[in-house]
């Protein structure tokens, strides 16, 4: 594509018409290099704008690279400051090498072309001659994204199939290694660690000599025994960590070490060698399930757990999760919240271990009813959310102004660069230099836009007296009004979280200066109604 129609021909009678480049690759694989795709995608997109340059066409020194993310969704760093500069007025045209390096989704892609067409920025493919200007460009650029979407989604049928076709064989097709296993460096396969195997054994029977997960847990904790640690391709180490109720229960589960492999609700025949035996591996599963498969997993809220996710276990800083227990055959249910990590490590590692469901309950909204109706309470939250959101935008702003310090310096260092460049041109490390250089802008710009945009997120949420007032003053009778879903969502709303200390049997509550607003918004516009 060429520019917009009603732009002068040249470049004389027209201001520097700023391109960027955008570039994106898949996979990670050959980024390390110096010279990279990416890299050549740029360099295209820079002949490209060079060979316009008597058009007034200028290219932005930002980079918007994006290596190691799919086409198939928007959820990319380099495109979502691309898109934010474009809303910021910093961009008239993008240039790509190819139509599908932008996107590989038709619907993501219209939503691309409407925030261009609104602020009236050009798009460019260098391999691909078209014009969106015309009813004949847009048809043709459609076209050609639905092939790109169309040979994204056969790719992903093709990768799907393929896994499945080797599961049904007993191949292992990747993923993170396991306890007791190793990964074989001449291909894909699972060989056995005699070491590690035994340990696998030795947590098989640990468990069915014991009293269930929780005390296998705290045996394997006070034995030292921790999962599987292993280094990546480029030279992390990762795992290693302790087991918990859910880790185990997965060990546990975990067909591999039968010597078979699943795929969805199949199990077949592995290729590799088995480390336990049937029987011991027959005696786990009846256990585990005569235990219950929850397997650590948290409990779903079925019974009116209206704090779910907000409460905290203040010692432990870990989450409360609602749980329950009967009696009379169900007839009678008690309801609780119990700390996440004590329920994976043992309750003597907790202080808060649980607190009963409808006291807390009960407190948080009598709380949340004296704020109301309370002129100081009031005052006092209100300060308390204002002096938040003041420390908060200080050191958004400090942060600013150091980046915006580093930007200029690293600018500075570009144009000094440039200039050597052009002085000494021999010089080999050019590249590597520059590349450093963009790099370092692109992390400056990108943390700015995030900056800028939670400062005005915060500016907005500053909130008044008479905020605090409206949005709590009714809270007692649209709370009776309310089921346990909706109750639950109103917490959500106004509440940020909930710290609870065992140790002095302590409740804080943190507000959402975001839903009070709401709230009150809402309640004036009932007023007005």
């Amino acid at each position: 594509m060429t520019r917009d129609k009603q732009r002068p021909a040249t470049s004389k009678a027209c201001k520097a018409f700023r391109c960027a480049i955008y570039t994106r690759k898949s996979t990670e694989e050959g980024l390390e290099q110096e010279f990279n795709s990416l890299d050549a995608q740029r360099e295209s997109g820079e002949a490209y704008i060079k060979s316009q340059t008597h058009e007034g066409w200028e290219c932005l020194p930002a980079h918007y690279d994006d290596g190691g993310f799919t086409g198939g969704n928007m959820e990319r760093p380099a495109l979502k400051r691309l898109m934010t500069d474009i809303d910021a007025g910093k961009i008239d045209c993008v240039v790509v090498y190819k139509v599908d390096r932008l996107s590989r989704s038709l619907l993501d892609f219209a939503k691309m072309m409407e925030t261009f067409e609104k602020h009236r920025v050009s798009f460019v493919s260098v391999t691909q001659q078209f014009n969106t200007a015309s009813s004949m460009g847009r048809l043709v650029l459609n076209v050609l994204l639905s092939f790109a979407q169309f040979e994204r989604e056969i790719i992903s049928e093709r990768t799907r199939d393929k896994i499945a076709a080797a599961r049904r064989k007993g191949k292992w097709v990747g993923g993170h290694p396991i306890l007791g296993y190793d990964i074989d460096p001449q291909g894909f396969k699972l060989i056995v660690n005699e070491e590690e195997a035994a340990r696998v054994r030795a947590i098989f029977d640990l468990y069915l000599a014991g009293d269930g997960l929780l005390a296998a847990v705290v045996e394997m904790d006070r034995l030292g025994w921790r999962n599987k640690r292993w280094i990546t391709r480029k030279g992390k180490e990762r795992g290693g960590r302790a087991f918990g109720r859910g880790s185990l229960w997965k060990t546990l589960n975990n067909v591999a070490y039968c010597g078979k492999v699943r795929y969805k609700n199949e199990i077949h025949p592995g290729e590799h060698t088995a480390i336990v035996d049937a029987k011991r591996w027959q005696e786990v599963q009846l256990k585990l399930e005569r235990n219950g498969r929850a397997g650590g997993a948290l409990v779903r809220n079925k019974f009116g757990a209206v704090l779910k996710g907000l409460l905290r276990c203040v010692p432990c800083n870990s989450a409360m999760t609602p749980t329950h227990s009967t009696r009379n055959k169900g007839a009678i249910r008690y309801r609780y919240y119990v700390c996440v990590s004590a329920q994976k490590r043992g309750w003597h590692t907790c202080h808060s271990k649980a607190i009963p469901a409808p006291q807390v309950e009960q407190y948080v909204v009598d709380r949340i009813v004296g704020i109301g109706r309370d002129p100081t309470l009031i005052a006092d939250t209100v300060r308390e959310a204002g002096s938040l959101v003041t420390s908060h935008l200080t050191e958004l702003a400090s942060e600013k102004k150091t980046l915006e310090r580093d930007l200029g310096r690293h600018h500075d260092d570009l144009r000094k660069l440039v200039r050597e460049q052009g002085a000494s041109p021999a010089d080999g490390n050019f590249s590597a230099r520059l590349a450093d250089i963009q790099e370092r802008i692109s992390a400056a710009e990108l943390r700015l836009s995030v900056i800028e945009a939670e400062q005005d997120r915060l500016k907005r949420e500053c909130i008044s007296d008479a905020d605090v007032n409206r949005a709590l003053a009714a809270f007692d009778v649209v709370w009776r009004a309310l089921n346990f879903r909706e109750q639950g969502e109103l917490m959500r709303t106004l509440i940020e979280r909930i710290d609870y200390d065992g140790r002095d049997q302590s409740i804080a509550i943190t507000f959402h200066s975001a839903g009070i607003m709401t709230l009150a918004t809402g309640q004036r516009n009932e007023d007005v109604a």
